[in-house]
């Protein structure tokens, strides 16, 4: 029993809802968050339709004084924290100030930028000769470990507090260093999530790449289109996900709900060397990452129940297919059941793993396989490795007891995390 690490609490803010009741009923019912934003249509993106999560005023006073919400427009910020204390509330956990720190529990908190928002106010402030005008808080929001900061100082955490950055890996990654951290018992409690930040100056570069799909913009809930022949490229997102992990003996001591067991996890980096790029994914890297995250959790590939794709619906989709079924020795119809979450709420960049993974985790806790989105064509590279039925279109309702959650992010970085229903 010592030092296994299981998830007590879950929090989330996603494009398809915030909260984890309307965000379970959208992903159970497939409903999806993307729409299309007349300000993207003004700057002539190519791409208009993105997944940003609707959070009103009234719903940061919650986490927020009204004081700090004054000239605060950090939104990875706000999803974040909003995530985070969700996350500590539903573990059971208090909010009660104290004068001392609570030396067990820590955060790892990814974020890919902050606060870009303030940035451009920030600089325009500063070529007009306005620097005293900046307000005191410019720093904590553009700072990339603003998150993590604002979280330690509102949970009152004493242990590690840190902000992990590791592009669309950035998610998985704070999972993984969370487990290390309270598996080789240096914590006994951290809580792990990612967010990122809303809007054209986050989602521009992307546009620009034109890995974003242009084709849709007429039918935004139509164009996250994940394994599909007519898939034209990923939708951009934001928001954050965030889930409390714990060693099990503390766990259990204070009676928590135990949503799942964390098995174990890897990151690696294909170097970009080989097939692999800034941008393009090395399948023997990928592949590895996968295996020795199973060879971590001390599982194998027939174990494996369900997997959460990356799966961005770009071309590469056939390719992740592919890599894992090399790294599980499986497929056909004997391929685990597999599924993409951006085919409902797009790709919420460093937040897509840690919001990937509450989807994940809930699955393994209510006894579900949640149905993808807008791949009724799945791609022929796709069929010709797996049987269409190991990707469902309608919910499935089945106990599930391993799920694999993967990343691969920009810059050739993976990570893979094994979650487990949990049983003494």
């Amino acid at each position: 029993m010592k030092n296994r690490v299981v998830i007590t609490g879950l929090g989330i803010v996603a494009p398809n809802g915030v909260g984890l009741d309307a965000f379970e009923h959208a992903v159970k019912n497939g409903i999806s968050g993307i729409r299309h934003f007349e300000e993207l249509e003004r700057l002539k993106f190519s791409c208009q339709i993105a997944g940003m999560p609707v959070v009103s005023n009234e719903l940061a006073l919650h986490y927020f004084t009204e004081l700090e919400l004054k000239n605060f427009n950090a939104t990875g910020i706000l999803y974040g924290v909003i995530a985070g204390i969700d996350a500590w509330k539903d573990a059971g956990l208090s909010m009660e100030i104290r004068d001392d720190p609570d030396w067990d529990s820590g955060t790892i908190f990814g974020a890919g930028t902050s606060g870009i928002e303030k940035f451009r106010e920030s600089i325009y402030k500063i070529d007009d000769f306005k620097t005293r005008n900046l307000g005191s808080t410019s720093v904590i929001q553009t700072m990339n470990s603003g998150i993590s900061a604002y979280l330690a100082g509102k949970l009152g955490l004493g242990n590690q507090v840190t902000t992990n950055s590791s592009a669309c890996t950035t998610g998985a990654e704070s999972i993984i260093m969370a487990y290390d951290r309270i598996k080789s018992g240096q914590a006994k409690r951290i809580l792990a999530g990612s967010t990122s930040d809303s809007g054209p100056y986050i989602w521009g570069g992307f546009d620009a790449m034109r890995v974003c799909t242009f084709k849709h913009n007429d039918s935004p809930e139509t164009g996250s289109r994940p394994m599909s022949v007519s898939a034209s490229g990923f939708v951009p997102a934001s928001g954050a996900g965030s889930l409390v992990l714990e060693d099990l003996e503390t766990a259990l001591a204070r009676g928590a709900r135990i949503y799942a067991e964390v098995l174990g996890g890897a990151l690696n980096s294909g170097g970009q060397r080989g097939l692999g790029t800034l941008t393009a994914p090395n399948p023997v890297a990928v592949q590895k990452c996968i295996q020795k995250a199973m060879a971590n959790a001390g599982i194998k590939g027939q174990d494996v129940d369900a997997i959460n794709g990356h799966l961005t619906a770009t071309t590469k989709d056939s390719l992740e297919i592919s890599n894992w079924s090399e790294a599980l020795g499986r497929k056909g119809i004997d391929f685990p059941y597999i599924n993409s979450l951006k085919s409902t709420v797009g790709h919420c960049l460093s937040a897509a793993g840690s919001i990937e993974s509450v989807a994940s985790v809930l699955q393994l806790y209510k006894g579900y396989v949640f149905p993808n989105r807008n791949c009724e064509d799945v791609h022929p590279e796709i069929t010709s490795i797996i049987d269409v039925s190991r990707i469902p279109m309608e919910l499935i309702e089945k106990e599930v007891t391993i799920v694999l959650k993967a990343s691969f992010g920009f810059g050739d970085v993976n990570g893979c995390v094994v979650f487990k229903k949990f049983t003494t």
